[in-house]
């Protein structure tokens, strides 16, 4: 959330008044659009990777203060599981070497946070989920010692009125309880952050929704939970039930859960801030002195910080942001929807391919997402999470006949959105040879119809064929993925299995 929050009760008040501030928060921002007084087009972007934390023999490390107290920067913050921790890279133009910049800076910085992780017998991991983490590890004492997680938990507890129930059906069926949140701090993601102009932000949005899939699909790398082999990419039905904050009964009533792909396609960004506070409670009732209303007919940029925390508490695979830099307001796309890792350069791949498509598809004559229904994006995110690389979705037919055909997601990369990646990224002004290096990474994974999820899985059957029980099969398999990781080739190149020993 960002949120320097002080853990307190609520009296029944705190609520009412939230509430009002949040309707006022939405008038003003319907002023501040009305008003014009957003950012100039900056072709802005950024970025935030979560790690793990794991010691040599692969288990996580519950250190993260420890080893923030080592790397000392503030590129580095908590996360929401003593386990984690979150580096943030600083905006960036999208344009000419910017692709390899990234990589650098993220080579320079996790391998310092690696090299200070070491002084207290850590090391840095970047995958989805590590597969190691037991349901043991998942319990209140393991979140970060900050008060804004405390008072997090604390409230999504009291909202649901009962333990979290998580039953995930994959390779593997994983029926699990939770007294916490901290199951939440097992998924580690890549998040990407677009400026756009109002004008934009439908276009943008939507775009991201419509390939939502495609990016899981090619970038899952989180088939493992709590030792059991589940979906392709286990994070979005995980963090869906880690975070529900509706019992059965409000279920069975199709009461929206707080992590949601969405329901529509939308006409402006004024519609996703309407709908979550339309549609969600408020977990954190925390009023600031600000009348925002005042501020704009003053000529001020309100801060709106009552709906930007309130929009922090709703996990849409796509999120709306509201921020303000330098005195003026702006507005981002925030993508969520990948895993962390497992390489930089794959990382570097699925953002170049992210940036890409999202700039050729919103500027496209017939936009993909007024030939397919909303219910056929949706049905395509869940069908990436559970099949990864081998899945096959719906996507328009080619030509003006209209209508959707079903097909495997690495022929539909390779004949049709890799070229309007590429053309994409020309339009950002990207460095033909960075272009054709990141979008050759993904190729490589169509060709090869491997990624992080699948190397896991066929590396962790071939332990188990060797002759290791389930765990000791997990743990080598991880410990390998973190030599392969430093190693730096991309996913696709790895061999498989574990060397003997």
């Amino acid at each position: 959330m960002g949120e320097k929050v002080v853990a307190g009760d609520f009296d029944l008040s705190d609520r009412q008044r939230y509430r009002r501030k949040l309707h006022q928060c939405l008038e003003a921002l319907s002023g501040l659009l009305a008003e014009r007084r957003f950012d100039r087009p900056r072709n802005l972007m950024g970025m935030e990777i979560e790690l793990n934390l794991t010691g040599a023999d692969a288990m996580p490390k519950m250190l993260n203060g420890q080893v923030l107290e080592r790397i000392a920067s503030h590129d580095f913050q908590t996360e929401l599981g003593m386990f984690n921790l979150e580096v943030n890279i600083v905006p960036h133009h999208l344009s000419g070497r910017v692709l390899d910049q990234l990589a650098e800076e993220l080579r320079t910085g996790l391998g310092y946070a690696d090299r200070k992780a070491g002084e207290v017998d850590a090391g840095i991991m970047m995958i989805g989920i590590l597969p190691t983490l037991g349901r043991d590890d998942m319990v209140r004492s393991n979140l970060s010692d900050v008060d804004r997680y405390a008072l997090l938990n604390d409230q999504m507890l009291a909202a649901r009125g009962e333990s979290f129930s998580l039953d995930i059906e994959g390779v593997e069926r994983l029926v699990a309880t939770a007294g916490s949140i901290t199951p939440e701090a097992a998924c580690t993601s890549l998040q990407l952050h677009l400026q756009v102009t109002p004008e934009r932000f439908a276009d943008v949005w939507n775009a991201a929704q419509a390939v939502a899939a495609v990016q899981v699909a090619l970038g899952a790398n989180s088939p493992f939970l709590f030792g059991r082999e589940v979906w392709r990419e286990s994070r979005p039905p995980l963090f869906e039930q880690a975070t529900d904050t509706r019992p059965p009964e409000l279920q069975n009533q199709g009461v929206r859960p707080r992590t949601w792909f969405g329901e529509k396609w939308i006409g402006s960004v004024e519609e996703l801030f309407e709908e979550n506070v339309r549609y969600f409670p408020p977990l954190l009732p925390i009023c600031d002195e600000e009348e925002p209303l005042r501020v704009l007919a003053d000529g001020g940029v309100p801060q709106l910080k009552e709906l930007v925390l309130h929009n922090g508490t709703v996990y849409r695979w796509n999120r709306p942001v509201y921020g303000i830099a330098d005195g003026v307001p702006h507005l981002r796309v925030e993508n969520r929807v990948l895993p962390a890792g497992p390489t930089v350069a794959d990382v570097i791949a699925n953002t170049a391919l992210y940036y890409g498509l999202v700039r050729a598809l919103a500027e496209e004559s017939r936009p993909v997402w007024t030939r397919m229904p909303f219910s056929a994006a949706a049905e395509n995110f869940e069908t990436a999470c559970r099949h990864g690389i081998d899945a096959e979705l719906l996507w328009p037919r080619p030509g003006r006949s209209g209508g959707l055909t079903r097909v495997p997601v690495t022929k539909l990369v390779r004949d049709e959105l890799l070229p309007l990646a590429a053309a994409g990224l020309d339009g950002w002004n990207i460095e033909p040879a960075d272009r054709d290096h990141y979008l050759g990474i993904i190729d490589g994974r169509c060709k090869r119809r491997t990624n992080g999820a699948s190397w896991q899985a066929d590396t962790y059957h071939r332990a188990r064929e060797a002759g290791l029980d389930r765990g000791a099969a997990l743990a080598a398999m991880t410990r390998r993925y973190g030599e392969l990781m430093q190693g730096g080739d991309p996913v696709h190149t790895w061999p498989a299995g574990v060397p003997a020993p």
